[in-house]
């Protein structure tokens, strides 16, 4: 999320927006990332494992990461022009589990939410900290499509490196020092 590392909650949930599928995006979507005739073919997908045309659960991913980034970008203006500074969000290390539970097919209308399950502070990047959100994707009858769990890093507001940091990054932005530590 946009905001600092303190100042996220475990728990807290935020509703990102929802998409409406159409057969044509579908299908172009299908055709130049995942060609599989249950999501290009309209007329051989109905005697398919799915009964009819639906997305690529790839589809189903981009488009909640679309909507998610573009949820943080309003945010982060939203928080600006209440004179707040947005946190920094960082990128994801991972997902840990990534689960299709069901077709998302045209006309559908997802709508994605992204929940904090947890946090802790980075062990290998100091000054940030990693939160394991859950992000999941329901249809209009509110059945879940699509849930993951991904880690993501977080800036730590407050974060000042002790003296030890503070050496070894200024020895490492000397030329000859830092080139002989990057030979290691």
């Amino acid at each position: 999320m946009t905001l600092w590392f303190e100042d996220i909650e475990p728990g807290t949930s935020w509703d990102l927006g929802s998409h409406t599928f159409t057969e044509e995006e579908i299908i172009k979507f299908g055709k130049l990332y995942d060609p599989q005739y249950f999501h290009i073919d309209p007329e051989e997908a109905k005697h398919g494992p799915f009964g009819g045309l639906v997305a690529s659960g790839w589809h189903t991913v981009s488009m909640g990461h679309k909507i998610m980034v573009d949820y943080l970008y309003a945010h982060d203006d939203m928080m600006r022009a209440n004179g707040e500074e947005p946190g920094v969000s960082g990128p994801s290390p991972g997902v840990n589990k990534m689960q299709f539970k069901a077709p998302v097919r045209p006309g559908d209308e997802i709508r994605f939410k992204i929940t904090v399950q947890s946090k802790r502070k980075s062990a290998s990047l100091p000054g940030w900290g990693v939160l394991l959100n859950i992000i999941e994707a329901f249809n209009q009858e509110d059945e879940l499509v699509y849930r993951s769990e991904i880690a993501s890093f977080s800036k730590l507001r407050d974060f000042k490196p002790g003296l030890r940091l503070r050496m070894g990054m200024a020895l490492a932005a000397m030329p000859i020092i830092g080139k002989m530590i990057r030979r290691k």
